[in-house]
Formats: C-alpha cells, structure tokens, sequence
C-alpha cells in the first residue's frame, strides 16, 4: 500500500507541476489515461479533490496546492539523491576495509593500491595488516587476502597473485661449518629456526613435496621467532630457515644465502582476494576488484 500511494503522488506532483495530463504522460513515459485513472484512485482514497479540470487546462485545488507544497520538495531531494548516486559511477567514492598479511600486503596488495589511490581520489582504503584470519562480516571488512588453500569454501575467491614457494635457506658459512641436506629428513641433523604460528601458537613441522610424496619434518634449534627475523638469524649462520622465496630471493641473488632442497619444495596456490557475496558491488569495490585481478 505505502509504495503505491508513493508512486501515486509522485504521478500528481508530475501533473500538478506540468499543468496538463499529455505533459506529464510524455515526461513520464506512460499513457494520458492511465496517469488520469491514477489521479482519480488518489483522489477517491483522500476523500479530496486535488486537481481542477476544464476544457484548456489543469490547476491544483486548495488541497491539491498544500499537497504539492507537502511532498513536491522532498521527491526533488529523491530525484537529487538518485543523481548524485550516479554520478558515483565517474567519480567512485566511499570506504573499502581489507585484513591481509605482512606479506601480502607488501608482495601484491600495496603495489596496486598505490596507483588505484592516486586515480580514485576519492575513494578511503583501510588496510588491516593481521597474521590471523578474520571474520569478515563479524568485523566489518569488505574483504581479506590470504593464500589461496587458507581461504573459506564459502568466500567468493578471486586470484590476485602469482603460485608461491617456500625455500630452505642457510649462509654460507653455516654450510661450510654443517654441510647441506640432500633430502627433507637430514634436516633433523641441522639447526633449524622455528616459527611459532600466531594463531595455533605451535609450531608447525616444515612440509616437502616430491613426486605426490609429502614429508613433514619437525626441526629443532636454538631460535624461534614469529616474525621475519628468522631473515636475520638465517644471514648470521645461525641455523636454516624455512620462509617464502619472494622474502630472501635478493640474498639469493647476492650469495649471502645459499638454497637447499628446491626439488622438494614445489609451487602452491598464491594470494586470493576473498569476500562474502556475489552481491552488486559499490563501484570503488567493483573498480578495485578489477585493478587487483591477476593476470598471468
């Protein structure tokens, strides 16, 4: 019933205004006689008649002008309200929470950002560096980026990075003073650095992979860390470290790391955007998800 009356007195307004029922039905896009059986319906439910019609024209009634000075304005801060809406189509505006990693972030997410805020002005981007993995919803974030097998089966998923690995690595000098390992068991012979998770609290054997054949190894040492220090530990030839090859690719490169056990360490399913519904996105969200899509 509300959205009818609604329509009805969006139809008046149209034809008080206009002064002429063949008007208001071209600025409508409906028939004459239709707009004429709407206004009589309007009228038979008021009990009032809101307009005068002679053979030239049409003019309002009293209660046709106090109800045109009643609702004309407000369906004129609807019509602008619609306008400015659209308008966000050209302009995107408006607030995107993501949660991501460290690494993440650093790797995939803030090389994208940067140029999407300089082209978006008007668009806030809220970045949640967190090691743990988030409600969404409960939390009040539009989306999260982890690796692709982290992600929930009910989260829509979009790839935004390319397939990771791991590296076992040590210094030179530790080789020297230890040898290397040729396959994943040997590993329980070295000084290995551990990392405790942020969200278990334990500390995860180190996973190999070869020929369909998966070995975990518990790994003992003096150092365990939560964070990239294992970097430092792992320079300093206190022991092996086990970490994404993207973290230590540049001390690869320079010989300040030496790489063991590559065969046994084989791609996985890089970062993923994910979010919580299929739903129409808000343009800046719609426009982000695109800058951020991987492609290969």
């Amino acid at each position: 019933m509300a959205s009818k009356s609604y329509n009805d007195l969006a139809v008046f307004v149209a034809v008080a205004r206009a002064q002429s029922f063949t008007k208001a039905a071209v600025q409508l896009g409906v028939s004459q006689s239709a707009l004429s059986q709407t206004i009589k319906n309007l009228e038979a439910r008021l009990g009032l008649r809101l307009l005068a019609r002679t053979s030239r024209n049409i003019s309002a009634t009293e209660a046709g002008e106090r109800l045109l000075a009643s609702v004309g304005s407000h369906f004129d801060d609807i019509d602008a309200e619609l306008e400015a809406i659209t308008h966000l189509r050209e302009r995107p505006a408006g607030r995107i929470a993501i949660t991501t990693s460290q690494h993440a972030a650093d790797a995939v997410l803030w090389p994208v950002l940067a140029k999407f805020m300089v082209d978006y002005p008007d668009v806030t981007v809220e970045v949640d560096v967190n090691s743990t993995m988030v409600d969404l919803v409960a939390e009040r974030f539009d989306a999260g980026v982890r690796l692709g097998e982290q992600v929930e089966k009910d989260m829509i998923a979009m790839r935004i990075g390319p397939e990771l690995r791991m590296a076992v690595v040590g210094s030179p000098t530790y080789f020297a003073h230890h040898g290397e390992p040729t396959i994943p068991e040997d590993l329980t012979r070295h000084k290995c650095i551990n990392i405790r998770m942020p969200t278990s609290k334990g500390i995860h054997p180190w996973e190999f992979e070869k020929d369909g054949r998966v070995v975990k190894v518990r790994v003992t040492g003096q150092i365990i860390v939560n964070s990239s220090l294992r970097t430092n530990a792992a320079l300093d030839g206190l022991g092996l470290a086990y970490m994404l090859e993207d973290y230590v690719q540049p001390y690869l490169e320079d010989g300040r790391l030496v790489r063991v056990l590559s065969d046994w360490c084989p791609p996985f399913p890089g970062y993923h955007l994910y979010y919580p519904s299929r739903r129409q996105h808000a343009p800046a969200f719609a426009l982000l998800l695109e800058a951020l899509r991987y492609r290969a």
